[in-house]
C-alpha cells in the first residue's frame, strides 16, 4: 500500500535533511555576524581598565595572601564605560588573591551581575562562575583601583559549539539508556511467550483488535505484541514500547511476501502509535513537571482520545483508496 509514497517519503527526508543542515548553516552565520558585531562595537571593552572603588574593614596587608573586599560599582561610570543603560550603583563582595601574577580580584560565587559582566564571567569563569580580573590599585587614592578582566570573544560560536556538544552528549545517554531497556523488554518478551502468556493474551484482545486489523490470522504472536506495545504507550512508558512496536512490526512483516512494502496492518500499528494513545503522562514530562502534570491530565485525554481516532480513521480511509489498494501486499498476492 505504501509502495505509491515511498519516493515521497525518500524526497520528504531528503528535504529534512536540507532544512537540518540550512538550520545548522543559519545558526553559524548568525553567530558569526553576531560575534563580528561584538567585535566592532567592543561590547566587552577587552583590555580596557575599568575604575572601581575597594574599601575593606582591616589595613590592606600587600604580604596577606587572600583578603576580603567590598567592591563599589559607580552606576553613571557603568553604563558611559560599556555603553548600555538601567543600572543602579552596586555593591560587591569579593577577595583579592596576592599571587606571582600580581594582584587579582574575584566577585562573589553566583552573584547577580548586570550585562556584560554576566557575560564575561560565563566565558572566563564557567566553573567557579565567579567573575575575576587582574587588580591595579591607583597611588594615593585610598580605595580606588582599576580592573582588567580577560578578553571575551565569539561568545555566540562558543555557545553554538557548547551546545552542539551538549547535545551530541544527552543523545548518547538516551543511547546507552535505551540499550537497557531493549535488553529488558525483549528478555520479559522470550520468558512471556515461552510461558504462554502472549498466547493467552492474544487470545483475550482478539475480538477487540480484530475489527482494526482484519489480515493477522487468529492467535498469532502479532496480536500480543500489539496490545504489549498500546498498553506501555498508555502508561506513558515511550522507551518500554520502541521495543514492543519494533517486534510487533516483525511479527507482521512474516506475515507479508513484499519486504519493501507496509501491509495495512503495518500502516494502522504505525499510525496508532503515532497518535500517542495515553492514558498516564509520559515519565519523562512527569520528572520535569512534577505534581503540576495533573493540570494536564484531562487535555492529554482528550487530545490522545481525538488523535487515535482520527489515525485509525485516515489509516483505514487510505487503505480503501485505489491508488493504494493496487499496490497493497495481498493485492499483489492475488494477482
Amino acid at each position: 500500500m505504501l509502495r505509491l509514497l515511498l519516493p515521497t517519503f525518500h524526497k520528504q527526508e531528503h528535504m529534512l535533511n536540507y532544512i537540518w543542515a540550512g538550520l545548522i548553516i543559519l545558526s553559524f552565520v548568525f553567530g558569526i555576524a553576531y560575534d563580528v558585531r561584538d567585535l566592532a562595537r567592543d561590547t566587552y571593552r577587552n583590555d580596557s581598565e575599568f575604575e572601581l572603588t575597594l574599601s575593606w574593614e582591616n589595613a590592606l596587608d600587600p604580604d596577606m595572601r587572600r583578603q576580603e573586599v567590598t567592591v563599589r560599582v559607580d552606576a553613571d561610570y557603568f553604563q558611559s564605560f560599556y555603553q548600555v543603560e538601567g543600572m543602579a550603583d552596586s555593591t560587591y563582595s569579593g577577595v583579592l588573591i596576592n599571587s606571582e601574577e600580581g594582584i587579582q580580584l574575584r566577585f562573589a560565587e553566583d552573584v547577580a551581575l548586570p550585562e556584560p559582566w554576566a557575560t564575561i564571567r560565563s566565558e572566563t569563569s564557567s566553573r567557579d562562575n565567579d567573575l575575576r580580573g587582574k587588580l591595579t590599585l591607583v597611588p594615593g587614592a585610598a580605595g580606588a583601583a582599576t580592573i582588567r578582566f580577560s578578553p571575551v570573544r565569539y561568545v555566540k560560536m562558543h555557545a553554538i559549539a557548547q551546545a552542539a556538544l551538549s547535545m551530541a552528549e544527552t543523545a548518547v545517554q538516551l543511547a546507552l539508556s535505551l540499550i537497557g531497556v531493549l535488553a529488558l523488554w525483549m528478555g520479559l518478551l522470550q520468558i512471556a511467550e515461552k510461558a504462554g502468556i502472549i498466547h493467552a493474551l492474544v487470545r483475550f484482545t482478539q475480538p477487540v483488535l480484530r475489527p482494526l486489523f482484519p489480515d493477522i490470522p487468529r492467535d498469532h504472536p502479532a496480536f500480543g505484541m500489539i496490545v504489549l506495545n498500546m498498553t506501555a504507550n498508555m502508561l506513558g512508558l515511550g522507551n518500554a514500547a520502541t521495543p514492543l512496536g519494533i517486534k510487533a512490526m516483525e511479527e507482521l512483516q512474516k506475515l507479508s511476501s513484499e519486504k519493501e512494502t507496509a501491509t495495512d496492518s503495518m500502516v494502522m500499528l504505525l499510525a496508532m502509535n503515532t497518535a500517542s494513545v495515553q492514558l498516564v503522562p509520559p515519565v519523562l514530562l512527569v520528572a520535569l513537571m512534577g505534581l503540576q502534570i495533573n493540570q494536564l491530565i484531562f487535555a492529554i485525554l482528550i487530545v490522545t482520545f481525538i488523535s487515535l481516532i482520527v489515525a485509525i480513521i485516515s489509516a483505514k480511509l487510505l487503505g480503501k483508496m485505489k491508488r493504494f489498494r493496487d499496490t497493497a501486499p495481498a493485492m499483489i498476492e492475488e494477482a
